[in-house]
């Protein structure tokens, strides 16, 4: 029978193939991810089980195109370089444990190491150092709504048991909803302020005379009224700023520095 040329776990091309012992192949990320996932190393078509890890022999061909491929792919805004390349490449995943983000080719001990296999990857994350708890080092993923504050798993079983406690996601969501309400009342404010400006202006229909009259009466409600637009329009590009951070740690993060 002929090689597949996709995937079995992903269901794509192959990206960075690896093959094992058994001679099935699979992308590097997904075998690395399988086992790390499962807690042991097994291939996923034979179930041919491996008591350590083995050593996966990868196609360092296919490393090296990829590899000079990256280096023309311009970065796009919101993407983190890799915090080893020496021609800083785009990274894929960032390491809890240590606290770095890799780009393909120094993400690959992470997959072939026994030890360095154990630890947790996740998408790119832009300020590792702001995605940790810094008293028990795991992931800030949960909402402490009694405190106001992101917390760890550690966190919500010790410091704050019995607070009312949700996910970073469910919360961000929440806060979405409030900030686009919020949105569109300063949006409202500002028009009916602009409409009260055009109503106080007075006709051109008036004598000259009574044209400064009515200008001179009215300009300290027109000033008025428009430092309160220019107030509310910065509050919108705030909102509207928040609104466009796509990482929902990140949101909840600068929404809680902004609200204080």
């Amino acid at each position: 029978m002929s090689e597949p040329s996709q995937c079995c776990i992903c269901l794509d091309d192959f990206t960075r193939p690896a093959s094992l012992p058994c001679g099935h192949r699979f992308c590097l990320g997904c075998i690395g991810d399988f086992w790390r996932v499962h807690g042991s190393c097994q291939c996923p078509l034979c179930k041919a089980f491996y008591p350590t890890r083995p050593q996966l022999e990868t196609n360092h061909t296919l490393h090296f195109v990829s590899q000079t491929e990256e280096e023309t792919v311009p970065l796009k805004s919101g993407e983190v370089l890799c915090d080893f390349c020496p021609a800083k490449h785009r990274a894929v995943k960032s390491c809890l444990e240590c606290m770095a983000s890799y780009c393909a080719t120094h993400l690959e001990p992470h997959y072939q190491d026994e030890d360095l296999g154990r630890h947790l990857l996740l998408s790119v994350v832009k300020n590792m150092e702001d995605s940790v708890c810094k008293m028990h080092g795991k992931r800030l993923n949960r909402f402490c709504r009694s405190d106001r504050t992101c917390i760890c798993a550690m966190c919500a079983q010790t410091d704050h048991r019995g607070h009312h406690i949700i996910s970073i996601n469910k919360e961000a969501a929440i806060k979405k909803v409030k900030l686009k309400w919020r949105k569109l009342k300063l949006q409202q404010g500002i028009q009916d302020r602009l409409s009260t400006i055009e109503n106080t202006k007075p006709s051109a229909d008036l004598c000259e005379e009574k044209l400064r009259e009515a200008w001179a009466e009215n300009t300290e409600l027109i000033k008025q009224l428009e430092e309160e637009i220019s107030e509310l329009e910065r509050r919108n590009s705030e909102l509207e700023s928040l609104l466009l951070i796509e990482d929902n740690l990140h949101f909840l993060q600068r929404f809680l520095h902004t609200s204080t």
